[in-house]
């Protein structure tokens, strides 16, 4: 698959999480040996009063459950928002190898804005980045929600 086709499997998990009233964002693990999704996460914070939840972390959970060991080699991560510092850094503990996203967070991004701890050298493991994939149609997806957010009073 192409790093569009997959951001729009993530992008499909972020509606998901919206329509649920969650901060739409959404990931996927694509496995290249097998050819396929290992694992799928959303935003969850809300649902489950998780400060962890965070669509990074639920599909890394998966996906090391799906391979039988915390190492998430051989894969490639693609979420809608640039990961957060936890999960910059789970994304990097996990040894993934690739991570491709679509919109910059300036708030609290951590591979590129902010921070860069996917490609620090003083790390043990660096990944390689593909960043603005679908990155409008990944930022529309957070503009609407927080106006519809602002205008229900919520924010």
């Amino acid at each position: 698959m192409n790093p569009q086709e997959l951001m729009g499997l993530a992008i499909e998990q972020a509606r998901l999480t919206e329509s649920a009233g969650d901060v739409p964002i959404g990931c996927v693990i694509w496995h290249e040996p097998t050819g396929r999704i290992i694992g799928r996460g959303r935003n969850l914070r809300e649902q489950q009063c998780d400060p962890v939840a965070h669509a990074e972390i639920v599909a890394l959970q998966e996906a090391a459950r799906t391979l039988g060991h915390w190492r998430v080699t051989d894969s490639i991560l693609v979420v809608t928002l640039e990961p957060c510092p936890m999960c910059a850094g789970a994304i990097v503990n996990a040894r993934v190898p690739k991570l491709i996203y679509g919109c910059n967070d300036p708030k609290a991004g951590a591979v590129r804005t902010l921070y860069q701890i996917c490609e620090d050298p003083r790390l043990n493991h660096r990944v390689q980045v593909l960043s603005g994939v679908l990155a409008e149609e990944c930022a529309d997806l957070l503009r609407n929600f927080f106006r519809k957010q602002r205008a229900l009073g919520k924010t």
